[in-house]
């Protein structure tokens, strides 16, 4: 990662500290300098005090009659303005530092998606970048009032800078992702033929199968983990007319919640508008396009025709277990469905579900 500070000197030298220097070195007046320069002595010494740029034309008057290379002469304007203009940013970061602590500051380091600073204002400066924002004005436009459609989650843990910055992560990691246009009918076609895949417990054997999979017809998946504040299991939105984002972050850590959430997902990109978010976790959420992903998601991995004979399989694990190789996903799968639809209780053959987490790692790997 490049390294970029903020940082500008206590005193920044303007260029016509610089002149001033050569003219005393000559013996040479301001005007004597205005008169070599075809220039008035009011210009000169607005040059020699930095309140007047140079421009090219002048730099080159200025090569002529002093020496060095006009290039030197407009290098010395540009990084002479660069430092004012940063001076003057540091200014405004500390007006905004308190919009730091809205940011799960200390995760966003830990998973490596930005690098940690000394200084408040340069972490502040880091975050801008992050978000690729120059402000934090333009942060509240481009991340702050999109998600505050979306309120926090019944347990109230919900905070909308952790839930942009994983957003933002998802963002980043699925602009890297190399993907043919979005196309519907291979999408769902590839969707079928993934149900075999939830038999892979390795997460190293079935996600990069996942992706490639997905990838082929416009949709990024990407995992990222949630930090602090993010309640989110989920989430979908569109880079672009032809690339789709399917976002997870295996909160709930079980493999049933995985797949379903992928395929809830997958759901939304096949069913409804490329202008909407969903963002799954959080409350705000349109019930009805929530319940046709929910529809879509559940025949896809227990198709109707099975679905109908899931109060008459037994509860039993080997009953359980000899449905799923029927079916043709993880045992865990039917678990789950059998507790959503009360037929079990919550706590019974989850025994059956296979479990991930996070490395500790910068990426966050699963």
């Amino acid at each position: 990662m490049t390294d970029v500070t903020l940082s500008a000197p206590v005193w920044v030298s303007p260029p016509g500290h610089t002149i001033a220097d050569i003219l005393a070195e000559r013996c040479l007046t301001q005007a004597q300098l205005a008169e070599r320069m075809g220039f008035t002595r009011k210009h000169v010494n607005a040059l020699v005090k930095g309140t007047a740029a140079i421009e090219p034309g002048t730099a080159l008057k200025l090569e002529s009659v002093l020496g060095s290379t006009a290039k030197f002469w407009l290098t010395r304007e540009v990084r002479y303005r660069e430092a004012l203009a940063r001076r003057q940013e540091l200014k405004v970061l500390e007006r905004d530092l308190p919009w730091l602590s809205t940011l799960p500051v200390a995760d966003m380091v830990r998973y490596g998606w930005i690098r940690k600073w000394t200084s408040r204002t340069e972490q502040l400066a880091e975050c801008l970048r992050f978000f690729s924002v120059a402000s934090v004005e333009a942060w509240n436009s481009s991340y702050g009032r999109p998600l505050a459609a979306f309120r926090a989650s019944h347990r109230g843990e919900a905070q909308m800078g952790a839930v942009a910055a994983w957003l933002r992560q998802g963002e980043r990691m699925a602009g890297e992702v190399s993907c043919g246009g979005f196309d519907a009918t291979g999408f769902r076609r590839e969707l079928l033929g993934l149900r075999s895949v939830t038999l892979q417990s390795d997460p190293a054997v079935f996600v990069p199968v996942l992706k490639q999979s997905c990838a082929k017809h416009g949709v990024a998946v990407v995992f990222v983990p949630p930090p602090k504040g993010c309640p989110a299991f989920g989430a979908t939105r569109w880079l672009s007319p032809g690339k789709a984002v399917l976002q997870l972050s295996l909160r709930g850590k079980a493999n049933d919640l995985l797949w379903f959430t992928f395929f809830h997902e997958a759901a939304h990109i096949l069913l409804h508008g490329k202008k909407l978010l969903f963002l799954e976790g959080t409350e705000g959420l349109d019930p009805k396009l929530e319940s046709e992903a929910d529809g879509l998601a559940a025949d896809i991995l227990v198709p109707p025709h099975y679905g109908k004979r899931l109060p008459y399989i037994g509860v039993s694990r080997e009953c359980v277990v000899a449905f799923a190789n029927e079916v043709g996903v993880a045992p865990g799968i039917v678990v789950g469905r059998l507790q959503r639809e009360g037929l079990v209780k919550w706590d019974h053959l989850n025994g059956l579900k296979v479990y991930y987490r996070w490395k500790e790692q910068s990426q966050g790997s699963a």
